[in-house]
């Protein structure tokens, strides 16, 4: 005798999508953007996860159009609300060697004004990795920052996109 299929609630993705041009503007635009998506999916301004991704999401796409511009190509701005957490994944189409890992990351040094900025995403993230674009060519950095137990329920019953 088989036992009776286990019943589980629908699990819904809420995902947002945004290409944006490969300049200054356009990084600040998709921190902007996040917070505000980040908003209408019920995880309000001034949470540590609001907080912690508009940095994360700062600093990938400053990265994307510092490091992975490639003229007259834009950036993607991906941010999914799956079951527990917000992904972040910024895409470029730069084909130049990938970032390091998060046990590669190199320290900048006191006075450097750069290098900083995938040690705040190490810091901040829960996760985080990059992978090949899908399709080719470029790079996709991804991150994941884990919502508490009641933001995860308030961001799931939270108003569709």
């Amino acid at each position: 005798m088989t036992p009776p299929p286990i019943r589980q609630g629908p699990v819904t993705v809420r995902v947002f999508s945004q290409r944006l041009s490969s300049t200054p503007r356009g990084a600040r635009l998709a921190r902007r953007l996040a917070l505000h998506q980040l908003h209408a999916w019920g995880i309000p301004h001034g949470s540590d996860v609001s907080d912690a991704v508009a940095v994360i999401v700062a600093e990938l796409a400053a990265n994307a159009v510092t490091h992975g511009r490639v003229p007259g190509r834009d950036f993607e701005l991906r941010l999914a609300l799956v079951t527990g957490s917000v992904r972040v994944e910024v895409t470029d189409t730069c084909t130049e060697p990938r970032p390091p890992a998060a046990s590669g990351v190199r320290t900048a040094g006191p006075l450097d004004e750069d290098g900083r900025g995938l040690l705040l995403v190490d810091a901040l993230a829960d996760r985080w990795e990059v992978v090949d674009r899908e399709p080719p060519p470029g790079k996709t950095v991804r991150a994941e920052v884990d919502l508490p137990g009641w933001l995860s329920l308030t961001a799931r019953q939270g108003s569709v996109v």
